[in-house]
C-alpha cells in the first residue's frame, strides 16, 4: 500500500511539473502561477467605419480593444517590430492588463497569429511576461526570455507555407531570444483569404478604462537600434509600415468603440521613417 501511494505522488509531481513547463521552455502559466488571458483579434463597434486622415494619410479606425497600426493587404509572410517595455502605474489602475505585439490577421478577421509581451497589474503589483499565441488558441508562455521595464524587446511573425509559422522573439536588452515554427492550418480570413493583415499593437482587455494598465507612453519603432523594425511583407509590398500607402490603419481605443466616446489610447502619427510611432495611455 504504501509504495503504490509513492507511485500515486510521483504521478501527480509529474503531471504537474508539464503542466507547469510543458517543453522546459514554455509553459500555459505566468511564472506567478495566473492562467495568461488571450490576446483577441480588433473589436469595433458595428457601423463604424474608419474616416481618411488628409494630414498624415492614413485611415483612422476605432475599437475597444488595439491602440496601434495595422496594414492590409493579401498573403503577408512576415511582419517585424519592436518596442519598449514600460514601468506600469498599478497604483493608478490595480488588476488591469495591457500587452505590446506584432501578428499577422486580426484586423477583420477571426484568427491572429501573433508573438509580444504583458504588462499587468495583479493588484497594485506590476507583472510581467513573454508570450506567444494562435488565436483563438491559447497564450503560451516564455519562460526563457526574462522581461522588465525598460528592456527593449524585437520580434516576428514568419509564414512558411503549407500552414507553418516561426514566431521569434527577442529581448535585446538581455540578448535572450526564443523562436519556434508551429503549426497552425486553422487561420480565418473571415470571408477573405487568410493572411490578409499585418499589426503593431497595444492592446487592453475590454472596452473598460479600469482594465487598461496606466502604461504612460508606449514607443514602437526605431527609437533605439534594432534592424528591420515595423515592416511587413505581402504580395505587393515589403518594407516599414508607410510603404502600404492607403492600406495603412491607425487604430484609436475608445470605450465603446465609436469616435465619440472617451479615449483610452491613442497612437502618434508614424515618424519619419514610416515605422516608428508611440501609444499613450488615457490620450484626449
Amino acid at each position: 500500500m504504501a509504495s503504490k501511494s509513492v507511485g500515486i505522488l510521483l504521478l501527480l509531481v509529474t503531471m504537474s511539473a508539464l503542466a507547469q513547463s510543458p517543453s522546459g521552455s514554455t509553459s500555459h502559466l505566468t511564472a506567478d502561477g495566473r492562467v495568461p488571458r488571450q490576446h483577441r483579434p480588433r473589436k469595433f463597434a458595428p457601423g463604424t467605419r474608419p474616416v481618411y486622415d488628409l494630414v498624415n494619410h492614413v485611415n483612422v479606425s476605432y475599437n475597444t480593444i488595439w491602440a496601434g497600426y495595422a496594414v492590409t493587404g493579401s498573403n503577408f509572410t512576415n511582419v517585424n517590430g519592436s518596442w519598449i517595455v514600460t514601468e506600469p502605474d498599478c497604483s493608478k489602475t490595480p488588476n488591469s492588463y495591457s500587452s505590446e505585439w506584432v501578428g499577422i490577421d486580426g484586423w477583420d478577421s477571426n484568427t491572429v497569429e501573433q508573438t509580444g509581451t504583458d504588462t499587468d497589474c495583479t493588484g497594485e503589483t506590476p507583472s510581467f511576461y513573454v508570450w506567444y499565441e494562435f488565436y483563438p488558441l491559447n497564450t503560451v508562455v516564455i519562460r526563457t526570455v526574462s522581461i522588465a521595464p525598460g528592456d527593449v524587446f524585437s520580434a516576428s511573425v514568419v509564414y512558411n507555407g503549407n500552414g507553418l509559422y516561426t514566431v521569434s522573439i527577442t529581448n535585446n536588452t538581455t540578448n535572450q531570444s526564443f523562436s519556434k515554427e508551429v503549426k497552425f492550418s486553422g487561420a480565418d480570413g473571415s470571408g477573405k483569404p487568410p493572411r490578409n493583415s499585418a499589426e503593431w499593437i497595444m492592446e487592453m482587455d475590454s472596452g473598460n478604462l479600469n482594465d487598461l494598465t496606466d502604461f504612460g507612453t508606449d514607443s514602437f519603432g526605431q527609437y533605439y537600434t534594432v534592424e528591420s523594425t515595423d515592416t511587413a511583407t505581402d504580395s505587393a509590398h515589403s518594407g516599414p509600415i508607410a510603404d502600404f500607402g492607403k492600406e495603412v490603419n491607425k487604430s484609436i481605443t475608445t470605450k465603446n468603440g465609436s469616435s465619440t466616446s472617451p479615449k483610452t489610447a491613442v497612437p502618434s502619427a508614424l515618424a519619419p521613417d514610416g515605422s516608428s510611432f508611440t501609444v499613450t495611455w488615457k490620450a484626449e
